[in-house]
């Protein structure tokens, strides 16, 4: 047994199973209040079909008739797959039915489906369905023709709402012609394997997704700090053959992104221009001097290297 759900809490469990919902202006407060054994506790979700055509069968589950007021369920369903809500409280659409199915729909204790009723609407031992049960009015003239697709995935998805929001499974669900004797809606299909599409939605819906494998994150290059000074300190080579060392043009990338080296000198080989560059970044971390030997001299070293890594992706090591 369950507290029915607000108003609020109904609009939100159907807009989150993904269906077109359409709220009729009023339909929040728009019930039949107290009257009979009131409104809960709720047990289960019943499907009709109207029995009529659009749309005087939509006007007839939000007015009623002139034997049964309105509302005559809490939502109406049309032939697109469209859901107007009709009621948050309870309606007209159940009626009489059988205590024993009551039972198993509120212990989910059958296999296929409820024992068959044996009491309708006036009948001795009648129990109050519209107490007890949501309802939902599909718009079909009952002939047993199939519901377009539309229409019968919408009524799946209204039943697993309901059922997800009560934590109830589909065994929750049941149709009219299974509470009352009187009645043969829904004619369309079976309600065993309406269960089986509710509760194929319900348990694709609710399985924990595995976790995402985790992006790796990509490998940062790595300069050699004696190799880069290597090839610093010898080129131009004295054999005319530059030192060939891949970190280089790392280095020279970096520079250029701060603007010390113009991008025609990102070439892979540690020139006049690319020691003038690295002078001016050294100078950029503190260091003064730009001739051979001292601080700023354009011949790498660890703290202004190391700096320049950290700022543009690249690890320095020995």
């Amino acid at each position: 047994m369950a507290t029915p759900l607000t108003a609020s809490q109904i609009l939100a469990a159907l807009i989150a199973e993904g269906l077109d919902v359409k709220e009729h202006p009023g339909w929040r407060t728009h019930d039949r209040g107290n009257r009979g054994d009131g409104w809960g506790p709720v047990n289960g979700v019943m499907i009709h079909h109207t029995g009529g055509t659009a749309p005087s069968d939509g006007e007839i589950v939000w007015s009623g008739r002139a034997d049964l007021p309105g509302p005559c369920a809490h939502a109406y369903l049309a032939k697109d797959g469209t859901l107007t809500l009709t009621s948050a409280g309870r309606a007209n659409h159940a009626g009489g039915g059988d205590g024993a199915v009551l039972q198993a729909v509120i212990a989910e204790s059958y296999t296929t489906r409820p024992p068959a009723p044996h009491k309708h609407d006036g009948s001795p031992g009648a129990v109050d369905g519209n107490a007890r049960f949501y309802g939902l009015e599909v718009s079909d003239r009952g002939t047993g023709s199939a519901w377009p697709a539309a229409q019968y995935e919408a009524a799946v998805r209204w039943a697993a709402a309901i059922c997800r929001a009560h934590g109830w499974t589909a065994k929750s669900v049941i149709g009219h012609k299974e509470w009352s004797d009187w009645k043969p809606d829904p004619a369309a299909f079976d309600m065993a394997a309406f269960r089986q599409d509710v509760q194929a939605r319900l348990d694709a819906s609710t399985k924990p997704k595995p976790p995402a494998a985790p992006v790796p994150s990509p490998a940062k290059p790595s300069v050699s700090l004696s190799k880069l000074i290597k090839a610093a300190k010898t080129d131009p080579p004295k054999s005319g053959t530059p030192v060939s060392y891949a970190g280089v043009k790392t280095v020279e990338a970096a520079l250029a992104a701060e603007g010390l080296l113009a991008k025609s000198y990102v070439d892979g080989h540690y020139g006049t221009a690319t020691k003038d560059a690295m002078s001016g970044w050294q100078e950029r971390c503190g260091y003064r001097g730009r001739k051979p030997g001292q601080a700023a001299d354009g011949i790498p070293g660890k703290d202004s290297l190391t700096r320049l890594g950290k700022k543009h992706g690249f690890t320095v090591i020995a």
